[in-house]
């Protein structure tokens, strides 16, 4: 029973990571003409989410070391709960935007600390990380599958956006029973002891804002490109359903097969090819259900294999967070400029050639820093120590 107690904080934590974002888009016009919001301020509603997101991953560090592990994201997840609840008193944009900076304060908090939690509950099984992503997956695809039809029962946008707060509430709930059981050690730990010393911490950093800044541009500008290569635009929105939707499966059972066969690089490389077929069908104007097939495997698989570096390869629940903490700071901070790097690409060349053509290299780069990262097992123990 603990197991299964233990699993569910987890799902439901996940679970909360990315609503907040994802029910914006689908009713980014309504909200920009009930608003008079511009086309740059109405960017601000899920650009800054994932800025603070960045921004505030490393003060997981500081939060754990003060808290403990379970308060600090009990925290994290009262302060989404707070800050999506409070949508439905929106009638401003300030308060809108305010409200998106603090989910992501929130957010940005969350994720580093749930590979904590998984390094302190299951060191052995660090293959969970695929359910914290496929939480995550599920979590965005419900949210932004939903919220037009909340909103049309509803009647009110504010109302549909407030209602994912509702997710919150479990997590909370779930959480309240292990306060009481915070190890004594945890006050007794120096911030210096689980400083981040090794240098390898760099190398995933920039894997991971390869990643993010792939998977953002995909999932902006995956239904232009679509458009672009003459589909419709309802079905444009569905091969961007298909991008979505193919992570599910994908996000749960690579980091399983990654751990079981213990061959993290093969995985990382497949994954990175699949990716870069994905693009390259959309550079030589090929299907695009077809691309959104490779690109969902690539982008479900790189995810979850990203988050289990940090937690496979740190010693501790502490450093495991710190690491996963620089390593989101740092790449969810390069992947905020994926999605505007495509935009100022298409806005100077009015085709999406050169703009495929970059995410290629950004893919071929994120392949040859996966390939130096390698796998835990190969490293000696002075490689993990430089």
């Amino acid at each position: 029973m603990r197991l299964v107690y233990l699993i569910l904080i987890i799902f439901f934590i996940s679970l909360n990571l990315r609503p907040s974002i994802t029910s914006v888009g689908p009713l980014l016009d309504i909200i920009q003409a009930h608003l008079g919001l511009s086309g740059v301020t109405a960017s601000l509603i899920t650009a800054l989410p994932i800025f603070c997101m960045g921004l505030f991953s490393l003060s997981s560090i500081w939060l754990q070391h003060r808290l403990g592990v379970e308060r600090s994201l009990l925290a994290a997840m009262l302060l989404i709960l707070i800050a999506t609840f409070l949508r439905m008193f929106v009638h401003h944009t300030s308060f809108l935007l305010a409200t998106a900076i603090f989910s992501g304060i929130g957010i940005g908090i969350a994720g580093p600390l749930v590979a904590g939690f998984i390094k302190k509950y299951f060191p052995e099984k660090p293959g969970l990380t695929g359910l914290y992503s496929v939480s995550m997956v599920i979590g965005a695809a419900v949210a932004s599958s939903f919220s037009v039809p909340l909103f049309r029962q509803m009647d009110s946008w504010q109302h549909a956006l407030s209602f994912w707060s509702i997710l919150a509430v479990p997590a909370v709930l779930l959480l309240l029973p292990l306060l009481q059981k915070r190890e004594a050690s945890t006050k007794n730990l120096r911030f210096s002891s689980f400083s981040i010393r090794n240098k390898r911490v760099y190398l995933f950093t920039l894997f991971f804002g390869c990643m993010a800044g792939i998977f953002y541009a995909v999932t902006a500008w995956l239904a232009s490109i679509a458009q672009a290569a003459g589909v419709d635009h309802a079905q444009a929105g569905m091969v961007l359903t298909l991008f979505t939707l193919i992570q599910i499966p994908v996000s749960f059972f690579i980091p399983l097969l990654a751990g079981k066969s213990g061959n993290r690089t093969t995985w990382l490389l497949l994954c990175g090819l699949s990716e870069l077929i994905g693009i390259v069908l959309l550079m030589i104007h090929s299907s695009p259900w077809v691309a959104a097939i490779f690109l969902g495997i690539g982008a479900g698989g790189l995810f979850p294999l990203a988050l289990l570096i940090p937690i496979e390869e740190a010693a501790h629940t502490e450093e495991a967070t710190s690491w996963s903490a620089l390593m989101q700071f740092g790449g969810y901070l390069l992947g905020s400029l994926g999605p505007a790097l495509i935009g100022l690409s298409f806005d100077l060349f009015q085709t999406f050639v050169p703009t495929l053509f970059i995410l290629a290299m950004i893919i071929c780069t994120m392949i040859l820093v996966g390939l130096k990262i390698g796998d835990k097992d190969k490293l000696s123990l002075s490689d993990k120590n430089l």
